[in-house]
């Protein structure tokens, strides 16, 4: 992954949540079998999902810190 596209990577980030919610709800009404492999997948996801968001969250904020920088820069 890029760090100059954080947009990306919390498009990524939503989608592996999404999975990880979707999927428990899905084994609950039995559409898709309740595996160890699926549990631990939705979890890992989820989790990490998390944690992506996170962190791209706060490369889109430096992002935008730094690009305000450098506008204000020249107005000067």
């Amino acid at each position: 992954m890029s760090f100059e596209h954080p947009e990306r990577l919390l498009v990524l980030a939503t989608a592996m949540m999404l999975f990880g919610c979707i999927m428990p709800f899905l084994m609950v009404l039995e559409i898709v079998e309740s595996t160890y492999f699926m549990n631990f997948l939705s979890a890992g996801l989820s989790t990490l999902g998390l944690f992506l968001g996170i962190a791209a969250t706060a490369m889109l904020r430096v992002k935008q810190r730094n690009k305000k920088n450098d506008e204000d820069q020249y107005r000067r």
